[in-house]
């Protein structure tokens, strides 16, 4: 690894301080948007340490359609990773990196070496149960929430256009490109919001707001 990633990651990870032993093993990659960096059912291949970019998480069902779970940005963990190699069980996401991404693998012995560092692991675990609480407001918000309540959480604080296509907010939110596609189009109708090809410009922020706070189904 060049000097200035093993400084990158120390800054970013600030846990492998005290095993700079291993940085020498690490190799960086550089991998563009839309790498698979890992799939289900197949076996970890190493703890992921971002170092720029981000890499987007999912489950799929058997039917195609996808969940996203979380996002990994800079200096922080893969729950399905770790969970992996914890486990030594298949993984049960996937990864792909949403724009070019810069990481790092720490193979699955130094994993194991690793955690035998008390920095090291209160890191991993700490952020284990910042990852498990992201998951349960997700679970929450899909049992509990209206789907056009949370579409209209997700078009807010993002200025006040939205670039994603209509599929791509169903994976998010965990539903079909069909009923986005409805959804939005209701927006439309109301003067909420204003579609165009892969781009939704914000109309009435605080009627999408007021829609946003109806949490219940």
């Amino acid at each position: 690894m060049p000097d200035t990633d093993a400084q990158t990651l120390l800054t970013l990870y600030p846990a492998m301080g005290s095993l700079k032993a291993l940085l020498p093993r690490l190799k960086t990659m550089q991998v563009p948007a839309g790498t698979a960096l890992f799939r289900e059912l197949e076996t970890c291949q190493g703890f992921p340490m971002v170092l720029s970019g981000e890499v987007r998480v999912s489950r799929s069902a058997a039917n195609g359609r996808e969940l996203e779970l979380y996002r990994v940005l800079p200096g922080e963990m893969c729950l399905v990773s770790s969970a992996g190699l914890f486990a030594g069980q298949p993984l049960t996401a996937h990864g792909v990196t949403t724009c070019e991404t810069t990481l790092t693998l720490l193979s699955p012995p130094d994993f194991q070496l690793a955690l035998t560092d008390n920095d090291f692991r209160s890191f991993v675990l700490g952020l284990f149960a910042s990852r498990m609480a992201d998951l349960t407001a997700l679970i929450e918000a899909i049992a509990f929430q209206r789907l056009d309540s949370r579409l209209a959480s997700t078009l807010l604080g993002h200025g006040q256009q939205v670039r994603a296509t209509h599929q791509a907010l169903a994976d998010e939110l965990g539903t079909v490109r069909e009923i986005i596609t409805r959804l939005l189009h209701r927006f439309e109708r109301d003067g909420l919001v204003e579609l165009s090809r892969e781009c939704i410009t914000i109309r009435d922020s605080a009627a999408l707001r007021a829609i946003a706070a109806m949490s219940t189904k």
